[in-house]
């Protein structure tokens, strides 16, 4: 079974914009575990507007499923994972100031300073995942880093599913089976729903983990929490 890790960071934005510690996004990610996920990510800025540094440092000694870490690989992101030392981190191209996660990484043109980081946190025993798109050129670059997996930037695949779900996918099949034949583990993430999961996990081959945040918390406000997670869980069954 593909595993569901839910990414926090919109608890994260809604407490802070009031203020003070509501919703506690430490006792939220215990209850989405509790709920049956089998991860939380989260995805720390440096303008701290939803996660923050203290929630990781406060979420790892109490989760008992995998943590991801995502984000651009400053030096202080660097410290913050060798400090923690997650279950897996995850590299995105998106520098300082950027809304959300938009591209993946040409990992042509930063092939050098993507060894040297992961080299780092190889050493420390941390699992690494490079967020790419479909080219698979470019995943195999990505297998030159050392990087244990790949996560699949999704948002094309979502915005296309509507029109015409087998062309939306096709790309990503064939990324997929590219990463298989490099060795790479794959992840998939941005814009998975309700709607699009079941037919990517059906689709893609041998496809390890999804993170979802956005729209999982969305529709939770629907569902509630712990029916939601089921929902997702079911469709990746």
């Amino acid at each position: 079974m593909t595993r569901l890790s839910v990414n926090i960071n919109k608890l994260a934005t809604l407490r802070n914009a009031r203020g003070g510690n509501n919703p506690d996004v430490v006792r939220w990610a215990l209850d989405i575990e509790r709920f049956g996920a089998q991860g939380i990510t989260v995805h720390p800025r440096p303008d701290e507007r939803h996660i923050r540094r203290a929630d990781v440092r406060a979420l790892r000694p109490v989760l008992t499923t995998e943590l991801n870490i995502e984000g651009y690989p400053s030096e202080d992101f660097i410290d913050l994972v060798l400090e923690v030392r997650p279950d897996q981190v995850t590299l995105v191209p998106d520098p300082p100031g950027v809304l959300t996660s938009n591209a993946g990484w040409d990992t042509r043109a930063h092939q050098k300073a993507l060894r040297q980081v992961i080299a780092r946190f190889n050493e420390a025993g941390i699992r690494t995942s490079i967020f790419t798109g479909t080219d698979t050129e470019l995943i195999a670059l990505a297998a030159e880093t050392g990087t244990d997996r790949i996560e699949l930037y999704t948002e094309p695949y979502a915005a296309n599913y509507s029109r015409d779900r087998e062309s939306a996918v096709a790309p990503f099949t064939a990324a997929g089976m590219r990463a298989r034949e490099l060795g790479l583990g794959l992840n998939a993430g941005h814009d998975l729903d309700l709607a699009n999961l079941a037919f990517f996990k059906t689709m893609v081959p041998d496809l390890l983990e999804v993170s979802i945040g956005h729209a999982l918390v969305c529709d939770a406000l629907t569902y509630g929490m712990e029916n939601t997670v089921q929902l997702y869980l079911r469709q990746l069954r």
